[in-house]
């Protein structure tokens, strides 16, 4: 497992990027329909715990690119990962009083009897068989007004870099990009198709293997800045 500690991976999808970069928010969701029973268990605990009327979550990854991340959270060719720089993001977001954020803990079932969290550590807490998420969540939570979902407002300077599903085709990804291009965003963003599942730079190694020379296309994934 790769930790990056200057980053944040939000593992999303297509819609949801545009209306980030359209409004210039990112949205706080309800963690009810959240796959992982346990995890939306615990978070109901804490609500009802501190008597909170809205509870709200965004799940992000110190992790670099992994398989699972994108089938799991972005699975398809309209998935997409947004890589924030971490200390511009938590730094905007420091000025919304109701959000607080951690990294996520995890814990074996066998060690639980030697673990006394405090309460307020519920939403950080997640069992040992997801530690590969390396997830770093970031909660916002009101006891004065009920909310399904709350946008902040966020820099887009703080986006380092947009990358498109491994799983869109590329004749397609060009003409994305174009679109993306045309969201006025006022930065100036990479943005990249996933050479996950299909890297030059891998089959090249394969072909040396064997004795075959390098294929000449470029290993580099294309990257054209949002202007």
């Amino acid at each position: 497992m790769t930790i990056t500690k200057n980053f944040l991976r939000r593992y999303t999808n297509l819609p949801s990027l545009i209306h980030i970069l359209s409004t210039q928010t990112l949205t706080f969701l309800d963690p009810g329909s959240w796959d992982d029973r346990n995890d939306s268990y615990f978070m109901q605990l804490y609500k009802d715990n501190r008597s909170l009327k809205t509870l709200l979550a965004l799940c992000f990854s110190q992790e670099t690119e992994t398989y699972h991340h994108w089938r799991v959270f972005a699975d398809g060719s309209s998935g997409i990962c947004i890589t924030f720089r971490k200390k511009e993001l938590l730094d905007a977001l420091e000025t919304t009083s109701e959000i607080r954020h951690g990294e996520v803990e995890y814990l074996k079932l066998a060690d639980l009897s030697s673990h006394n969290p405090k309460s307020k550590r519920l939403p950080f807490l997640k069992r040992a068989p997801f530690q590969h998420e390396a997830e770093f969540r970031i909660v916002y939570e009101s006891k004065e007004i009920s909310l399904p979902f709350v946008p902040v407002d966020i820099p887009l300077e703080c986006i380092d870099r947009i990358t498109l599903s491994p799983w869109m085709p590329k004749s397609i990804s060009d003409a994305v990009k174009e679109v993306l291009v045309k969201i006025p965003t006022g930065s100036n963003l990479t943005v990249s198709r996933s050479t996950l599942i299909q890297n030059d730079t891998w089959t090249n190694f394969g072909r040396s293997i064997v004795g075959l020379p390098s294929n000449k296309k470029s290993s580099k994934a294309a990257k054209k800045p949002l202007k």
